[in-house]
């Protein structure tokens, strides 16, 4: 929808002048968010979505949970077509985002984790919602686990070429769900309850995007908000934070204790083998390369449960593909890691060629368009010169427009470089397109590599690529 029509709607429903609408950024959902902000200062959001059965979902539960005192946003109106509603304002801050900033070791980020711990036994204990209302089906049972399965089939295994014996993988799909079919299923099941779904507001959380939400198990919430591959929580901090899960859960309902503990690995491996499925629906089949950044990340989650993990060998051709996959994806980033050391991808590229395809491994970064700069290309004297040449060097640095575009990107990088650091992350993706892939893009990709290579030294490991010159 237009900002100019939600604005009007906005300002006649809530008799209110609305001065400024801003479009959230996306996430990998169809949804659209704006922020609408009002002439007094106050702001709610605005959900627009096609799907009139999630919103229905999402719509009741918060009115269901507000009501059992959970903090979830206040629905504030509803439009008659179903496809847009407004909704209180949470803020900005994701616990994901204050987890980034502030690392693990903080002692305030391990409090929000207990907290979001304590939340998450009274959304699964509380009075139960409408299930008749749940989208795109009311209970976590056998039918989703293997819609789940062949989501990492189709979409991981097969996209990204790992090889597998499809008639043994089915018959270990098939046990996998067997053995979980029985765990009881009749709490409240969150769907995606993981720290980008939680808002913090001094110290405070409050939960959105449970339109997911069914009966399921326990252990399915637990293992996606530990984890959530770009959380990147360390295994320390994750076995405290189940074990203060687990206590509070023996003091509350002890009889589930010990079923919880039994079966929480296989969840934990169930979720991520979905995850797996949503980094290749997104990254390799949409394109979207910046999804796969957290294939590698969920590959060394992999590689840990492979160590602690009792029962692989009941699902063999399953437990092959894991492995696989754990060796596949952080072999190239563990010596990295553990070193301290960042490796950026840096390459130019003609986009009459198309985009460049990123590292399978971890995806893209950064992809800036030079065709907006002077072109030397158009003057003859350049035209068998590339961007590696002093003359087309020389003539670039002279242009004002080029500096600032320079400067300008290799800030963005740094704000990432810095946070890749500290975070102890293996790869970052940088690339310049420009017309032809030989002058424009070629020189800022060089002149990236010198500025990184003065600010961070030894601290990383450049691999420079011209696509075009190649």
């Amino acid at each position: 929808m237009h900002p100019d029509l939600l604005q009007k709607i906005a300002s006649d429903v809530f008799k209110a002048t609305a001065t400024r609408v801003t479009m959230l950024p996306a996430s990998g959902s169809s949804r659209k968010y704006y922020r609408i902000e009002f002439s007094d200062g106050k702001t709610i959001l605005a959900a627009e979505n096609a799907e009139i059965r999630e919103n229905k979902a999402f719509i009741a539960f918060a009115k269901h949970f507000r009501t059992e005192g959970l903090p979830v946003p206040e629905i504030l109106h509803e439009q008659p077509d179903g496809r847009i509603y407004f909704q209180s304002d949470l803020g900005n801050t994701t616990l994901y985002e204050f987890l980034s900033e502030n690392g693990t070791e903080s002692g305030v980020v391990k409090k929000l984790y207990k907290k979001a711990v304590d939340n998450l036994l009274r959304f699964q204990f509380c009075t139960p919602p409408d299930y008749s209302l749940c989208f795109p089906r009311d209970r976590f049972d056998r039918t989703s686990m293997m819609w789940d399965l062949n989501y990492f089939k189709y979409y991981f295994l097969k996209l990204a070429g790992i090889p597998f014996d499809e008639q043994l993988l089915e018959h270990d799909f098939s046990l996998f769900c067997d053995t979980l079919a029985g765990v009881p299923s009749d709490f409240f099941m969150y769907r995606d309850f993981q720290s980008r779904n939680i808002m913090v507001c001094e110290e405070e959380l409050s939960f959105i995007d449970f339109q997911g939400g069914r009966r399921g198990a326990l252990q399915y919430d637990v293992a996606s908000l530990l984890y959530d591959a770009k959380a990147n929580l360390s295994n320390e901090f994750r076995n405290e934070i189940l074990e203060y899960y687990c206590n509070r859960l023996e003091e509350l309902h002890p009889e589930l204790s010990e079923q919880f503990r039994t079966y929480f690995h296989h969840f934990v491996l169930l979720r991520i083998m979905q995850a797996f499925g949503a980094y290749g629906y997104r990254g390799y089949y949409e394109k979207k390369s910046h999804f796969l950044q957290s294939v590698p990340l969920a590959a060394a989650n992999l590689r840990h449960l492979l160590k602690i993990i009792e029962f692989g060998q009941e699902f063999p051709e399953l437990e092959k593909v894991w492995t696989y996959i754990s060796d596949k994806f952080t072999d190239s980033d563990s010596e990295k890691q553990e070193n301290g050391i960042l490796q950026i991808d840096l390459s130019s590229f003609s986009y009459r060629k198309g985009y460049p395809s990123g590292s399978v491994d971890h995806g893209g970064g950064f992809v800036f368009d030079c065709r907006a700069l002077p072109n030397p290309g158009r003057e003859e004297r350049f035209k068998t010169h590339t961007g590696k040449d002093t003359d087309v060097i020389g003539w670039l640095d002279e242009k004002e427009a080029v500096s600032r575009f320079i400067q300008s990107c290799s800030d963005l990088v740094c704000l990432s470089v810095d946070n890749y650091l500290e975070r102890k992350f293996g790869h970052l993706s940088v690339a310049f397109g420009c017309t032809g892939g030989q002058h424009r893009s070629v020189y800022c990709t060089e002149h990236l590599a010198e500025i990184l290579e003065k600010k961070y030294g030894s601290r990383i490991r450049i691999l420079l690529t011209h696509r075009e010159l190649s």
